[in-house]
């Protein structure tokens, strides 16, 4: 509870980082962050055109239906490698001055959200140009944002302290998260597997519940399947405290290491 009030003290920190990463990823470049709003569109095209177009399937609605499965897929990837090097990669600042440790991954996890966010602009239009109708079913959108961020953040803290101690981390987190990718219902639906492996995907794969739940409420406009969603979401905490306990137990040592 201690660690908790001091995070919460330094939460200006947490504040700039964030701003300082999203600075910086946009830096010198043309479109700034309307790349949140291009880059989706142009991963929905690809899949598009590959999935729909050159091998054909019966999906109505197809970009509406990658859409709402790729951007969160693309913010949970993309936070979780960009903050396994959160530490290291700051290793002059964790060298001087004395900070809450956790508040790097954190604010790496916390820039990707807003880029996850601003993208969701792009996702509604979308949903609007294919008159996709929106049910009070999408009010639950906060509530799996928020299911997401705490898995997230979980692993997050998992990976950056092994990578402090393990450099070759991110190598085999960039293959593990290609296989997730094809492990995750993001191009195709869950429904078209076989049955058992289906249900053992929900088990053992929180994103396949968390991916499904997004497109439920959003492209289908019904209500989520609660059980998995309630067990995503004790995994999620599960992973959040296990994360951040895990980091605070090595954090006192990452000075030496990095």
């Amino acid at each position: 509870m201690e660690r908790l009030r001091e995070l919460i003290r330094y939460r200006e920190l947490v504040r700039n980082l964030v701003a300082r990463d999203l600075k910086a990823r946009y830096k010198s470049s043309v479109l700034g962050f309307l790349w949140c709003l291009v880059n989706p569109l142009l991963m929905m095209g690809v899949f598009t055109v590959v999935f729909a177009i050159l091998m054909p399937n019966d999906i109505p609605k197809y970009p509406v239906f990658i859409l709402c499965a790729l951007l969160p897929w693309n913010f949970f990837s993309s936070a979780v490698i960009s903050s396994i090097g959160s530490i290291t990669d700051n290793a002059h600042l964790i060298k001087k001055v004395y900070f809450p440790r956790e508040v790097l991954p954190i604010s790496t996890v916390l820039s990707n959200l807003v880029n996850f966010l601003l993208a969701l602009i792009v996702l509604f239009a979308v949903l609007f140009a294919f008159r996709v109708r929106l049910t009070i079913w999408a009010l639950l959108l906060p509530a799996i944002i928020l299911i997401q961020v705490i898995f997230t953040l979980g692993l997050s803290l998992i990976l950056s302290t092994l990578n402090v101690f393990y450099r070759d981390t991110g190598i085999i987190m960039e293959t593990v998260m290609l296989a997730w990718f094809f492990l995750t219902p993001i191009f195709y639906r869950m429904e078209d597997l076989v049955p058992r492996y289906a249900r053992l995907m929900y088990w053992i794969n929180p994103m396949a519940s968390i991916i499904s739940s997004y497109r439920v409420i959003l492209y289908h406009g019904a209500p989520p399947a609660f059980d998995f969603l309630a067990r995503t979401f004790v995994t999620a905490l599960a992973f959040l405290v296990g994360g951040y306990l895990f980091f605070g137990r090595y954090s006192r040592v990452f000075g030496e290491e990095v």
